[in-house]
């Protein structure tokens, strides 16, 4: 199991937050495995322009802090999924304040409804 990363500023609840969460594409990833267990290649699919690095290393920091869980399905070459552990369930509805905050900001600044997360 991968060692859980440690808050720079440990009494501090936003860098705790940011730490587990931020980035370009956390939201995104926790978002999909939001709506169902995904397969690495199923997550890549969904993400225009995430290299296969990016997105390992972005799902090993989630496992690390117990967002996301892996699981190998599988003999070698394993299969393996991705889904949500219960604590990272927790996410979705700060997930969704978050999506209706970018939606009404894309819209009020002139651009195209979002659809593709």
């Amino acid at each position: 199991m991968a060692r859980a990363r440690t808050n720079p500023l440990a009494d501090c609840p936003y860098t705790a937050t940011n730490a587990a969460l931020g980035g370009k594409w956390k939201l995104i990833i926790v978002y999909w495995l939001g709506e169902s267990p995904r397969h690495f290649a199923a997550l890549r699919e969904r993400m225009f322009g995430i290299s296969q690095k990016v997105l390992t290393q972005q799902l090993r920091e989630l496992v690390a802090d117990g967002i996301v869980e892996r699981m190998e399905t599988g003999k070698v070459p394993a299969k393996v999924v991705y889904s949500l552990t219960e604590h990272g369930k927790t996410v979705m509805p700060l997930l969704h304040s978050v999506r209706h905050w970018g939606m009404a900001h894309l819209e009020r600044d002139g651009g195209p409804r979002p659809s593709s997360c």
